[in-house]
C-alpha cells in the first residue's frame, strides 16, 4: 500500500503540473499495484478530461466512484464529464451524489457549483460557491464566481461584495473588473477608467484585454462618450480575434444544413404543448420577453438551456469536434430518431413541478425545423430588432471566446454577415413552419407598447391574461445572461436606435447590411 500510496503522490503531482505522461504512467504503476485503488482512476479520468476526451473520462470517473461512491470528488468531475457529453440527467444525478456526499474541499464545492450553475439549478450553486470562498476566502476566482451566482440570483449587493473581495486579493482579475463595472453604472465622480487604462496597457494577455476593453467600453458609454467606448471595444477584441480563428463558410454551412432539417413531422413525435422556446440573435429582447411570460403563474423559466444541442449532438453521432455546432452534427440529427430527442429533451428540460416551461437560448433559433419535426405541438418565439442595433448589441456584448457559436461577434463585419444569414434563415421558418407554432415579435414593438404584445404572446402560446406579466421586473426567478441587472427594471426605450450614436465607426455593418438589402442608401 506505501508503494501505491506513492505512486498516487506522483500522478497528483504530474497532473497539477499538466504533465499528463507522467500522470498517466504513475496512475498505471499504482493500478498495477492495487487494480481496485479508486484514487489512480480519478486521477486517469481528470487526465482525460482536460484534454476534452469527455467519454474514457466518464468511464474512468464512473469506475472510481463505483469503488469509492462516498467521495464527492469524483461524482463531480464524473458530472463534468457527463455535462460535457450532453447526458444531462446522469450529471445531475452525478452532482447530486457530489452534494449529498457532503462536499468539503473548495475545489470540489466550486465544480459543484459550476456544474448547478449550468443546469440552471442557480440556488443550490450559490450555496455551493458559498461554502467554497468560506473554505478558500483568498481564492479571487472563488469569489468572482460567487459573484456571478448572486449576480443571477437578483443580489446585486452581494453580487458587488464578492467581486470587490477579488479585486482586494487580485487587482488585475479582468473578469471581475468587467463584472463590476456592468453591475452599476458608471458616473463621472464614480468610476474605474484610470485604473482599467492602466491594467490594460501593462496586460499582454488577449484574454484580460478582452475583458478589460469591454469594461472600459461600457464605462465610457455610461459617461456619454460613445466614440471612446467603441475605440476601446474594438481595441479588446482585436486581442482575440486572430486566435479563435472564425469560420464564415462553416458557419455557411451551419446555416444552410439547419434550414435543410425542416420536413415532415416524426410519427413518434413528443406531442406535448409545454415547451416554450422564446429564440433569436442575442441582446434583441429574448430575456425581456422570457420575463414577461415567466411572469405568468401557469409558466416557469427553464433558463439557457443547452439540452437541445446537446441531446442532438449526441443523437447524431458525428464524429468527436470542438465545435458546439456544427453542419454535420445538424445534418446527422435530423436524420435520427427525432421522437426520442423531442421525449429525451422534455424530460431533461422541464424544472421541478413546472406544466408550461421556457428555453429561453437564443441559438435555438436553428432548431426551429426539427422542433417542428421533433415536438410540434411546442411554441417557438423568434425576437426581431433593428438590423443595426441587432449588429450593434452583439458586437458590444461580451461572449467568451471558448464558445464557438458567437465567434463571429469578435469582428463588426463579420457580425453583420451573420445578421444577414439570421434574417435569411428566419424568412424559411416563416414560410415553411404553421404560423400557430411559429411566430416572431419584434423589440422595438415590444418597448412601445408592452401591454399589446404580452397579449399577442399570450394568446399565440394559448395563455389566459393576467396583469402579472406586466411587472415583469418584480420576477424573483434568477437570470443567468448578460441581462441580468437590466431586466430587473421596467421596460425602457434607450436601447432603440442605439447605433445612431457611432457615426461611421459603423460604416463596415451598414455596408454589409445595405448590400444585403436589409438597409436603405442614406
Amino acid at each position: 500500500m506505501i508503494q501505491v500510496d506513492q505512486h498516487v503522490r506522483r500522478a497528483r503531482d504530474a497532473v497539477r503540473a499538466k504533465n499528463w505522461h507522467a500522470a498517466h504512467a504513475a496512475c498505471m504503476e499504482a493500478l498495477r499495484a492495487q487494480p481496485e485503488s479508486a484514487e489512480p482512476y480519478y486521477l486517469l479520468g481528470l487526465v482525460a478530461l482536460e484534454n476534452g476526451r469527455l467519454r474514457p473520462a466518464a468511464e474512468l470517473l464512473s469506475r472510481a466512484r463505483g469503488l469509492q461512491p462516498a467521495d464527492a470528488r469524483y461524482s463531480a468531475a464524473l458530472g463534468k464529464a457527463l455535462l460535457g457529453m450532453g447526458r444531462l440527467e446522469q450529471a445531475r444525478e452525478a452532482v447530486d451524489g457530489a452534494w449529498s456526499s457532503g462536499a468539503t474541499d473548495a475545489v470540489t464545492l466550486d465544480t459543484v457549483g459550476v456544474i448547478y450553475s449550468q443546469l440552471n439549478v442557480h440556488e443550490r450553486a450559490a450555496e455551493a460557491f458559498r461554502r467554497a470562498a468560506a473554505l478558500e476566502p483568498k481564492d479571487a476566482q472563488l469569489q468572482h464566481n460567487l459573484g456571478w451566482s448572486e449576480q443571477f440570483l437578483g443580489d446585486f449587493d452581494a453580487a458587488e461584495r464578492a467581486y470587490r473581495r477579488a479585486l482586494q486579493l487580485d487587482p488585475s482579475n479582468h473578469k471581475a473588473w468587467l463584472a463590476l463595472v456592468e453591475l452599476r453604472k458608471q458616473t463621472a465622480g464614480s468610476n474605474s477608467v484610470r485604473e482599467l487604462q492602466a491594467l490594460f496597457g501593462r496586460s499582454r494577455d488577449a484574454g484580460a484585454r478582452l475583458h478589460l476593453g469591454h469594461a472600459l467600453a461600457k464605462s465610457y458609454e455610461d459617461l456619454g462618450e460613445p466614440a471612446a467606448a467603441f475605440d476601446w471595444l474594438a481595441r479588446g477584441k482585436a486581442a482575440v480575434r486572430e486566435q479563435i480563428g472564425y469560420s464564415r463558410s462553416a458557419t455557411e454551412a451551419m446555416f444552410e444544413a439547419a434550414a435543410s432539417t425542416a420536413g415532415a413531422v416524426a410519427a413518434d413525435a413528443c406531442r406535448s404543448p409545454d415547451p416554450i422556446f422564446i429564440v433569436g440573435m442575442p441582446r434583441t429582447g429574448t430575456t425581456l420577453v422570457e420575463r414577461i411570460v415567466s411572469s405568468h403563474p401557469e409558466v416557469a423559466s427553464a433558463g439557457e438551456l443547452r439540452n437541445l444541442p446537446l441531446l442532438a449532438r449526441r443523437m447524431s453521432g458525428g464524429p468527436a469536434t470542438r465545435r458546439f455546432l456544427d453542419a454535420d452534427t445538424m445534418r446527422r440529427a435530423a436524420e435520427g430518431d427525432l421522437g426520442r430527442l423531442g421525449r429525451d429533451y422534455v424530460e431533461s428540460a422541464r424544472p421541478a413541478g413546472a406544466a408550461r416551461f421556457i428555453d429561453k437560448l437564443p441559438l435555438n433559433f436553428l432548431f426551429a425545423g426539427l422542433i417542428g419535426r421533433a415536438m410540434p405541438e411546442a411554441r417557438i418565439v423568434c425576437l426581431r430588432r433593428d438590423p443595426m442595433d441587432t449588429v450593434l448589441s452583439n458586437y458590444r456584448n461580451m461572449f467568451g471566446p471558448d464558445f464557438d457559436p458567437y465567434h463571429y461577434s469578435f469582428d463588426l463585419a463579420e457580425t453583420a454577415r451573420y445578421y444577414v444569414m439570421f434574417d435569411r434563415l428566419v424568412a424559411h421558418w416563416r414560410a415553411v413552419l404553421p404560423p400557430g407554432r411559429f411566430t416572431e415579435v419584434r423589440y422595438e414593438d415590444v418597448v412601445a407598447d408592452q401591454e399589446g404584445q404580452s397579449r399577442r404572446v399570450l394568446e399565440f402560446l394559448g395563455l389566459p391574461w393576467t396583469d402579472q406579466v406586466l411587472d415583469f421586473h418584480e420576477n424573483a426567478a434568477p437570470v443567468s445572461t448578460a441581462s441580468a441587472v437590466q431586466v430587473r427594471s421596467p421596460v425602457y426605450a434607450t436601447s432603440v436606435g442605439r447605433w445612431k450614436q457611432y457615426g461611421d465607426r459603423l460604416a463596415p455593418a451598414l455596408a454589409v447590411l445595405e448590400e444585403a438589402g436589409l438597409l436603405q442608401p442614406g
